[in-house]
């Protein structure tokens, strides 16, 4: 089938014709007559299946015909709600392109810069808009953006939305718009959650589904690699030192893991730059467009940006950290493979990941292959993955009840090893240290020197033993002694003397002196 089947108008076609768009694709052929019929759409499809244009065309179109040429400022009649900033940025470029030659306003809002040069879009009057749900409720509550002249409302990648927790900011967009009008609603993913929240803004929806819900595209070669957590980054860089693989995209959990990839790769002489929420809007955009002009070989993105990724030709696609969230699964990897391309995804696997590589492979309904490195990969696991446990009461061995954890000991025998094993050193002449000391006090005074602190105690007659050291008091005095004994302090058995005692003493030292 063509686009010149679908009935679409000349502009249109002349806009494709001007991109290279010959063929649609299975959800542009299923969706686009449905939404120019002006019925509710229900889609589920996977990122990279061209869904965007399966909308965008269609609208523009609709738009077209209704166009008012008497009207001096339109109004917003198209409202396109989306998760993320890049991909708000690439719906809107599509919606330049194939309307090219239609002659519709249209501008996109986001977060992360400035709000004057949207505002002023705003006020000269759009067409189409598309906005994140942050940014639209605040422009919304300054009173730049009206909806009460929308006739279409897109809610694209619902699923992403629910994962990101804008579901609440969805639902207060949602309450501002006419109830007459039509809707469209498009997920990657079907979970119970969406298919609840779809219900609350399609009414008897037409449902396009390109392929079963949460599967991955058949033309991406999966792998797998099992490997240390700590062995990871010399992995990453051992892959990469495959010329073949131009451009490669990176996923990590977080941001601070996305920079630490980044300077792992930079220290290896790989061109990388990271994009993830921390980043200025200025700063994400630049890395984007070195990526995509092979500036940069390698850009090290969080599941934030996942969705807002399209990169032509992008054949490498590394889940650095596995997704705690099965789904997210389905969207990184959709970022090759795209429109029908071959693409290869790999991940790298832990042994505090996997869970979640189990719940991934029941999600998708295969067993991903695993790929053996004799350098960097680890035993597969055998037997049923489960989950770690947390620690806590009842999974440690148990230890005494002293402070901070220590083991108790009691105060007859129990004392702790090193103490029990404090037998004299043997010299090299196979003499202990003792024997040696014992002789050479025997030839002074007979005295034991080292081992009589105040020369009272005989020495032990057999200096080999072990000591038995039934309290603290016997420690310290039977113990051996490395360090020579000290002299005894000055008045040794004087007790200490109480305030009357000193006062007599003193006074009678006093009288002495006058006297």
């Amino acid at each position: 089938m063509k686009f010149e089947q679908l009935g679409l108008i000349e502009p249109i076609l002349k806009a494709l014709q001007h991109e290279g768009y010959v063929t649609p694709t299975p959800i542009q052929t299923q969706a686009i007559p449905v939404i120019l019929q002006g019925k509710d759409l229900l889609g589920c499809a996977q990122t990279g299946t061209g869904k965007t244009a399966a909308f965008a065309i269609p609208i523009i179109q609709e738009l077209f015909e209704k166009k008012d040429a008497n009207q001096s400022k339109p109004h917003i009649k198209t409202l396109v709600l989306t998760p993320t900033r890049e991909l708000a940025i690439q719906i809107d470029e599509s919606f330049a392109a194939y309307g090219k030659f239609a002659g519709l306003k249209h501008t996109v809002i986001y977060g992360g810069v400035g709000q004057k040069p949207q505002t002023d879009a705003l006020r000269r009057g759009i067409d189409i808009l598309t906005a994140t749900p942050g940014r639209l409720l605040d422009l919304m509550n300054q009173g730049y953006v009206h909806l009460e002249h929308i006739q279409i409302f897109v809610l694209d990648e619902a699923d992403r939305m629910l994962d990101m927790g804008f579901i609440h900011d969805v639902k207060k967009v949602i309450a501002k718009l006419p109830h007459k009008r039509q809707s469209l609603f498009f997920s990657a993913t079907m979970p119970p959650e969406i298919i609840k929240l779809a219900s609350a803004i399609v009414h008897n929806p037409v449902k396009v589904e390109v392929t079963p819900s949460a599967t991955t595209v058949e033309t991406i070669n999966q792998s797998l690699y099992h490997v240390d957590k700590g062995m990871k980054k010399n992995l990453l860089v051992h892959l990469l030192k495959d010329d073949a693989i131009a451009r490669v995209l990176v996923f990590t959990r977080t941001k601070h893991g996305a920079n630490k990839v980044v300077k792992d790769l930079t220290h290896a002489g790989i061109g990388a730059e990271a994009i993830h929420g921390n980043k200025s809007q200025t700063a994400r955009q630049n890395a984007l467009k070195n990526f995509k002009n092979g500036t940069t070989r390698a850009l090290v993105a969080t599941d934030i940006a996942a969705r807002g990724l399209d990169v032509d030709d992008l054949t490498h696609v590394i889940n650095y950290e596995i997704p705690n969230i099965p789904e997210t699964y389905v969207h990184r990897i959709g970022r090759t493979g795209r429109a029908g391309a071959s693409g290869t995804a790999i991940s790298f696997c832990d042994s505090e990941e996997r869970a979640y590589l189990r719940d991934i492979q029941k999600l998708i309904g295969i067993q991903i292959p695993i790929e053996k490195d004799k350098f960097y990969s680890t035993e597969t696991p055998t037997g049923t993955i489960t989950e770690p446990k947390p620690a806590g009461r009842g999974n440690s061995p148990r230890q005494g009840g002293g402070r901070n954890g220590q083991q108790r000991h009691s105060r007859q025998g129990n004392q702790p090893q090193q103490r029990r094993n404090n037998a004299p050193k043997q010299n090299a002449d196979g003499n202990s240290q003792e024997q040696k000391s014992q002789s050479g006090n025997h030839s002074g005074n007979g005295q034991s020197g080292n081992n009589n602190r105040n020369g009272n105690q005989p020495p032990r007659s057999n200096p080999g033993k072990k000591p038995s050291y039934g309290n603290r008091q016997n420690y310290k005095e039977d113990a051996p002694q490395e360090k020579a004994a000290q002299p005894n302090r000055k008045h040794p058995s004087t007790p200490k003397e109480n305030f009357w005692d000193k006062s007599k003493r003193w006074i009678k030292g006093a009288s002495k002196m006058f006297a």
